[in-house]
């Protein structure tokens, strides 16, 4: 370990340039030497060493056992310093690394995704990971340090102070449901048509669920008794597509599982009212320096908003 460290990297390109060329005077051209300044460097390595590098020959300098052997282990050592630079550049660049970012469903299709897919495009080296899950859940990681960044609403039994919180954006509830539902083209329904349906909805206590409970008690009706209580889109889809059942979702969401298509999968019900859900923001613990490449995705994420 003590040779490694007393040997520099430019002491090894200059080795490998006199065995490449078989000519000390080659060699110090190619690296800006003088000859006088190449002989004493070369003196130096093999004084370090502690052996002769090269003999000279008619033919030019020729690598000795000890020669060989260093140069064999220089490669390796040369090769590991110039990916160590790639590697430090692309980092300070944001050109690679890993990012964690957790963010509920409407921000996850709006904002995040799209972001993704921009940076990947230039940068198809880094590597996020993605996960989608309630607000409470991903506060909770990003707290402990396993996301860099969520987009999530702030749970009421956290702190705020402790977390950077970047602006918010507000979402509208949508009831949805498959296209030969029975109330899928009719113009106009209240909250009061709803209630003889099953639903599917996120559990009590999330934003989404919340909402849509205000709504019922703002118009004097009690919550539908037939719920199915899940986070997941997939078996929100299976619920809506294979039954009669009604989902409420974010509008965002609501276009990503088909409601914006033609012939479309799914519907959004024509619903007289309004629903807004509490906002969600970009929460950042306070104090975290993000990476690079988690600024750039931020920065793509941002200008979604």
């Amino acid at each position: 370990m003590d040779l490694v460290r007393r040997l520099k990297p430019q002491q090894l390109r200059f080795i490998e340039r006199i065995a490449a060329s078989g000519k000390l005077q080659l060699a110090a051209q190619e690296l800006n030497l003088s000859q006088p300044a190449a002989s004493r460097s070369l003196s130096q390595i093999e004084e370090t060493l502690g052996a002769q590098l090269f003999e000279r020959t008619p033919k030019g300098m020729v690598a000795t056992p000890v020669g060989h052997a260093l140069l064999r282990h220089s490669q390796s050592i040369l090769a590991a310093y110039a990916n160590l630079e790639t590697e430090v550049q692309g980092l300070g660049e944001g050109q690679i690394g890993e990012v964690r970012i957790g963010a509920v469903n409407g921000p996850a299709v709006r904002c995040l995704v799209p972001a993704i897919l921009e940076i990947k495009e230039t940068s198809p080296q880094i590597e996020p990971t993605l996960e989608v899950a309630p607000s409470s859940e991903l506060v909770r990681l990003l707290d402990q340090g396993f996301f860099d960044f969520v987009m999530a609403r702030m749970p009421a039994n956290y702190d705020s102070r402790g977390f950077q919180m970047l602006p918010a954006r507000h979402e509208r509830v949508v009831p949805i449901v498959r296209a030969s539902h029975p109330l899928a083209d009719t113009p106009r329904l209240t909250l009061a048509d709803l209630t003889s349906y099953s639903w599917t909805i996120q559990e009590r206590g999330n934003p989404i669920r919340t909402a849509l409970e205000e709504a019922f008690a703002e118009d004097g009706l009690a919550v539908p008794s037939n719920i199915t209580n899940t986070s997941s889109l997939l078996i929100t889809l299976g619920l809506v597509e294979n039954s009669d059942t009604i989902a409420a979702t974010t509008e965002e969401v609501a276009e990503v599982l088909g409601t914006g298509e033609t012939p479309r999968r799914l519907r959004k019900l024509a619903l007289d009212k309004t629903i807004t859900v509490s906002p969600y923001y970009v929460i950042m613990k306070r104090g975290r320096r993000l990476s690079r490449v988690a600024e750039r995705i931020l920065e793509g994420v941002l200008k979604r908003f």
